[in-house]
């Protein structure tokens, strides 16, 4: 079943951001995601290099995630 109000690894309520990211660097078509924390453990980087990711997504205005 698809949980899209809780992180699969800590359980931490989810935003859309973390929805977005998770699907854009991971998975397009997952249905479990991790807050931005737990997948920046699960991809060995910072919350800030994944806060500028999700910047520059939005920014660019090109990624249907991020609208």
């Amino acid at each position: 079943m698809a949980d899209y109000e809780n992180c699969m690894e800590c359980g931490a309520d989810l935003h859309d951001d973390d929805i977005a990211i998770f699907r854009k660097l991971v998975d397009r078509g997952a249905e479990e995601f991790f807050c931005i924390d737990c997948l920046g453990e699960h991809l060995s980087c910072t919350r800030a290099e994944i806060e500028r990711l999700i910047k520059y997504y939005r920014d660019s205005g090109q990624c249907t995630l991020f609208r």
